[in-house]
C-alpha cells in the first residue's frame, strides 16, 4: 500500500522511525523497477535544529522543506552525491528525513547513485510520483537510535541527539 501525504504530514521524530521498514519503490524509465526496503534515517527538525539546512532560514536550497511533508528534497554534497531526503511535518515548518540505508544499498550517496536520484527530483510529490514512492507491507522491524553521522560541526545538543534511527538486523 502506498503511503499518502498524510503520513508525512507529521512531526519528523514520528515519520523517522516509522519509515524503517517501509518499502522504497524507483521505477525507471525503462519501466524497470528498484524495490528495497529502508533500514537507517536521519531526522532533521527545523529552523532550531544546528544541523538541518533550514538553520540558515528559507533559501532557495530549502524551500521545498517548507512545504507540506511528502516532497523530496534533494542537494548535492562533495560536487558528486545527491542526497535523499522526504519532507515531513506541515507548511512552514522546515523538517526532513534523510535516508541512509536500504536492505541492499547502505550509504546515503550510494543510494542515490543506485536510484539515479539527481536534481530532477527536488520538489517530487511521493504520494503522485510515478518515478519514487514508499509503500507499507505491514513488515515490523525492532527500531534502534542513535546519534546523526557526521554533523560534529552542529555542536552540543544537536551532534548527540539520537536523532538516527535505524532497524536491527
Amino acid at each position: 500500500m502506498r503511503l499518502e501525504q498524510d503520513f508525512f504530514s507529521r512531526d519528523v521524530l514520528e515519520v523517522a522511525p516509522d519509515l524503517l521498514g517501509k518499502l522504497l519503490v524507483r521505477r525507471f524509465d525503462n519501466g524497470q523497477s528498484f524495490t528495497s526496503r529502508i533500514t537507517e534515517v536521519e531526522a532533521y527538525r527545523g529552523e532550531e535544529d544546528k544541523a538541518c539546512h533550514a538553520n540558515k532560514g528559507r533559501t532557495s536550497r530549502t524551500e521545498i522543506m517548507y512545504h507540506p511533508g511528502g516532497s523530496v528534497y534533494v542537494y548535492l554534497i562533495y560536487g558528486m552525491y545527491w542526497m535523499l531526503n522526504f519532507v515531513t511535518g506541515e507548511k512552514n515548518v522546515p523538517q526532513a528525513v534523510l535516508v541512509r540505508g536500504l536492505s541492499d544499498v547502505v550509504g546515503p550517496g550510494r543510494i542515490s547513485r543506485r536510484l539515479r536520484i539527481g536534481k530532477d527530483f527536488y520538489g517530487e510529490n511521493l504520494a503522485l510520483s510515478d518515478r519514487i514512492w514508499i509503500e507499507d507491507d505491514k513488515e515490523k522491524v525492532e527500531i534502534l537510535s542513535g546519534p546523526r553521522v557526521g554533523i560534529n560541526y552542529a555542536g552540543e545538543p544537536w551532534k548527540t541527539l539520537p536523532w538516527r534511527f535505524f532497524a536491527n538486523r
